[in-house]
């Protein structure tokens, strides 16, 4: 994994040397084969487009140099004015961009010679020499003859320049062309990734602005395809939490108006009724008012009770301390509620498991608060002339334990803001295990699943089934 990230970190630097590796292998290539074209280019260009200077096409240069050749002699030493004077009409048969020269066929010394006038123009010198260096000698065509003098035989050697005026341009313009190509090439990579560079930087800017229902385009697979991809994961997340954030603080609202209203009415009469018995006027009643009292301060701390179990709903820091726990606590507290609700004249029906011999995972105060919700709402609402049913079922490596009630006639109807069975939703979430409500006009049942640990427990007895009714 650690090497994937660092090789990840990297991809963006390994592209940038593969383009230019490829493009340069490809550019450099490029340039070979069409400076290996020169002669071919240049041979096409004369033939068809005669504008640029060249030797005699026919040959006749040789045959003229031939036949002048044995009118004269050949000079003792370059020093020998007089036979070099004689060889005028030899070397005029050279133009201005062509260069003679004779060296001894057997001592190979030097005799004469005549240089090509058009080097002595500043301006072709300097576009000569430039051209000359940067193709190590190219436009420089020499070739060597044995010709036969009156006196014997000398090598003659004919340097054409001519084709400097073609392959020095073309040179530059093979050059230029494929530097081009290169720069091209890694222009247009670096183009490609500035393009999503700023395709995120519009990204976050319209996030910026509060627009976070756009998704991020996708980037690649780089460095800046990671950063497109975490951005896209920011904005979903930034997106959820005002979503929950506007969530809770319209519930919030919703709860204050409702707690508003609610408390008002009790507050109102509690108040009324203080007020009676501060006049006095009636002593014979102050009982009744005081039981009268005291049942709106009930009231009164039972939304207070609400409030808190939403508070605590909506608790974001909450956490569980998860454990091994045996299933005979389980059993253990809905026996011990069973038990209550039979006191308060329920009847209750509690069918377990004979046998536990396993974990459930979960946070023992957690636990007590869930079924402390959850019967506190069978005292509230349930109608005590029908059986509670407490059952438990083991399948798949999971308990499930169902508590079932009928809702009194007058709450049949009544709308509630669930506030304690969010509570529970929530531990239940915290705790890993599932929470099911399964409500009508007459019947509220309500599941709670716990995944099962599968390190088997030490045999545990359990409680046997009790059932009365009062």
């Amino acid at each position: 994994m650690i090497n994937r990230i660092k090789r990840q970190r990297h991809r963006l630097r390994w592209q940038l040397f593969f383009v230019l590796l490829l493009f340069g292998t490809v550019s450099l290539g490029l340039f070979q084969t069409l400076w290996r074209q020169q002669s071919d280019v240049y041979q096409w260009i004369i033939r068809d487009f005669p504008f640029l200077p060249f030797p005699s096409p026919d040959g006749t240069l040789w045959m003229e140099l031939s036949e002048a050749a044995a009118q004269c002699e050949i000079p003792d030493s370059d020093d020998d004015v007089t036979k070099i004077e004689q060889l005028k009409p030899f070397f005029d048969l050279a133009d201005e961009y062509t260069s003679i020269y004779i060296y001894g066929t057997e001592d190979g010394l030097f005799r004469a010679g005549v240089y090509a006038s058009k080097m002595d123009t500043p301006q072709f010198r300097s576009f000569f020499d430039l051209g000359y260096n940067l193709t190590m000698g190219a436009g420089e065509e020499p070739f060597r003859l044995t010709m036969k003098f009156k006196n014997g035989y000398a090598d003659v050697w004919v340097f054409f320049y001519h084709s400097s005026w073609f392959v020095y341009p073309y040179f530059y313009f093979c050059l230029i062309f494929c530097m081009l190509l290169f720069l091209a090439a890694v222009l247009g990579f670096v183009g490609c990734k500035m393009r999503h560079i700023v395709r995120l930087e519009q990204e976050i800017l319209r996030m910026s602005s509060g627009d976070l229902d756009h998704p991020v385009p996708a980037c690649g697979h780089d460095e800046i395809g990671t950063l497109a991809k975490e951005l896209d994961c920011l904005r979903q997340t930034l997106s959820s939490n005002i979503r929950r954030e506007q969530e809770s603080r319209r519930a919030n609202q919703d709860l204050i108006t409702a707690m508003s209203h609610d408390l008002r009415t009790p507050l109102t009469i509690l108040n009324g009724y203080l007020e009676i018995l501060k006049l006095g006027r009636n002593p014979v009643t102050y009982g009744e008012y005081l039981d009268r009292c005291l049942k709106k301060t009930g009231e009164i701390r039972e939304l207070t009770d609400r409030m808190f179990e939403y508070a605590l709903v909506y608790e974001e820091t909450e956490t569980a301390n998860l454990a091994a726990l045996p299933t005979a606590f389980l059993q253990q507290c809905l026996t011990e509620h069973a038990d209550y609700l039979r006191l308060v004249g329920f009847t209750a029906n509690l069918s377990l498991p004979t046998v536990f011999s396993r974990n459930i995972l979960g946070d023992e105060a957690m636990l007590r608060r869930v079924f402390s919700n959850l019967f506190s709402n069978i005292l509230k609402y349930g109608d005590k002339k029908t059986p509670v049913q407490i059952t438990g079922t083991v399948e798949l490596d999971q308990l499930t334990v169902t508590l079932s009630n009928t809702v009194r006639q007058e709450y049949a109807r009544t709308e509630s803001n669930h506030i304690g069975l969010k509570s529970v939703q929530k531990m239940m979430t915290l705790m890993e295990g599932g929470f099911e409500v399964q409500s009508d006009k007459e019947c509220f049942t309500v599941r709670l699943s716990f995944p099962l640990n599968e390190t088997p427990m030490p045999f545990l007895q359990t409680l046997p089934e009790r059932e009365s009714a009062s």
